[in-house]
């Protein structure tokens, strides 16, 4: 597998590029593994969330913060500084492991949990099908999108962010795992503190992903961007 370590300089351009990635590979590019941190506080939606519901828009507006939608499922996340974004672009061939939503969750999950617990010193949790966890407190939220020859499996890890800006910027979720049990997001999700390079290696680690993608589809990222990302069409779909 390839490694792209990558921050582009919008979270438009970041989106886009998981997508191009995606359909590269679904066209018989490689497998990578991609690795971003966001330098900006955005919001963005699920494919099929609806923007009058799952964000706080008014707040948004108040706080100049963007709201942007991505192809994968899931629930609205807000980027910012502290964390840290991955992206599996895997191929379907072949793998019984691959072949559908939950069985690929566990395999993701469990391979991601597995390399982080020593690092962290405590037991990594798989919870709610998409959430990992310490003990009922999550710190990574991750969704999927699929075609036919390939999917996308990406996730945000808390690292050092400011939690209090999903409370100001985002409602309780429509939908909610279980074990949320209805609490606000600052008494639900939790921060590593641990190092971005630490936590990249051991993702490159886990997915033997140590040489570098120098060649990839880069000059589709910006009509990507133009023409889907910052589209108001787009983002408010739903």
């Amino acid at each position: 597998m390839y490694e792209l370590d990558l921050t582009l300089a919008t979270p438009a351009e970041n989106l886009a590029c998981d997508e191009v990635l995606l359909d590269a590979c679904n066209q018989g590019g490689p497998e990578v593994l991609r690795l971003w941190e966001p330098a900006d506080r955005f919001v963005v939606l699920g494919y099929s969330n609806r923007f009058l519901t799952e964000v706080d828009s008014a707040a948004c507006q108040r706080w100049r913060v963007s709201v942007l939608r991505r192809i994968s499922g899931g629930g609205a996340v807000v980027q910012m500084p502290g964390c840290l974004n991955y992206a599996l672009v895997l191929r379907l061939d072949g793998d019984t492991q691959r072949q559908t939503i939950g069985a690929t969750n566990q395999f993701v999950l469990g391979r991601i949990a597995k390399v982080l617990q020593p690092l962290i010193g405590a037991d990594v949790r798989i919870e709610g099908d998409t959430d990992l966890a310490l003990g009922s407190r999550k710190f990574a939220g991750n969704a999927q999108r699929r075609l036919g020859q390939a999917l996308l499996f990406h996730g945000c890890i808390l690292l050092k962010a400011d939690i209090d800006w999903m409370d100001r910027l985002l409602p309780l979720p429509s939908r909610q795992p279980a074990y949320r049990a209805g609490r606000r997001h600052h008494a639900f999700v939790t921060n590593l503190g641990l190092a971005p390079g630490v936590v990249k290696e051991a993702l490159r680690s886990a997915w033997g992903a140590m040489k570098p993608l120098v060649e990839w589809p880069r000059s589709q990222v910006e009509p990507l961007v133009r023409t889907k990302y910052t589209d108001d069409s787009w983002i408010r779909k739903f």
